[in-house]
């Protein structure tokens, strides 16, 4: 395998918060590889480190020991991110929100119309194009953020508890969509999560404990 075959690499990758006596170690030293097609699960409970790390895997926190490369992949444009926290912006109507990353990156209203829509019927969202964050619920805005990223087409999708806001029902859907958008067009998916219900949609999860990602349970 060659080192573009790869997308994303950490090498003995640790985060720290703070400093002195007072420092919190979120992430400690961890390798890891995402490859095109991966599908993982990182699993643990709240304050274990997974949204750490996956920050770190998309380049939104630097770590302040070892090294995170993205050898396979040529610019952000290339990376996904569903956040847990509300990211949609309040002046953009559902289908401006779900476009946003589209033309930012150069392409005309019509150019997104169609990879739009189909990501707003995916999550099961289509009907809420028309409305304003504010006139929509928490769940639905996850959904419309989930359709944000999927419109994207990413080669890398980093989902941080995608489900957690979600009913059963509406956060298996979601989970369907972005399995059969990653499927669709090969891209690696990694997703945080600590429901096993989720993690057991995914052929590779992985535990993570007190900042330490523990070995992998491969399930191929």
């Amino acid at each position: 395998m060659s080192g573009t075959d790869v997308l994303v690499v950490c090498v003995d990758a640790a985060l720290t918060f703070g400093r002195g006596a007072t420092a919190v170690v979120a992430v400690h030293g961890t390798d890891l590889s995402i490859c095109p097609g991966d599908r993982l699960a990182i699993v643990g409970p709240s304050g274990s480190g997974k949204s750490s790390l996956l920050h770190l895997l998309a380049g939104l926190e630097r770590p302040t020991s070892g090294a995170v490369s993205w050898p396979g992949l040529s610019g952000g444009a290339d990376i996904g991110l569903v956040f847990q926290a509300d990211s949609l912006v309040p002046a953009l109507d559902v289908a401006e929100n779900a476009a946003l990353p589209l033309v930012l990156s150069g392409r005309s209203q019509e150019q997104t119309r169609r990879p739009v829509g189909e990501a707003l019927a995916l999550v099961g969202a289509a009907e809420l194009a028309d409305r304003l964050p504010e006139e929509i619920s928490g769940g639905q805005a996850q959904r419309v953020a989930v359709a944000r990223v999927l419109a994207q087409e990413p080669r890398l999708i980093l989902a941080d508890e995608p489900t957690g806001r979600l009913d059963h029902a509406t956060g298996a859907r979601v989970l369907d969509a972005l399995l059969t958008a990653a499927d669709r067009t090969g891209a690696a998916l990694v997703v945080t999560t600590h429901d096993p219900a989720v993690a057991a949609r995914f052929t590779v999860r992985r535990a993570m404990r007190d900042g330490r990602l523990l070995a992998p349970e491969d399930t191929s």
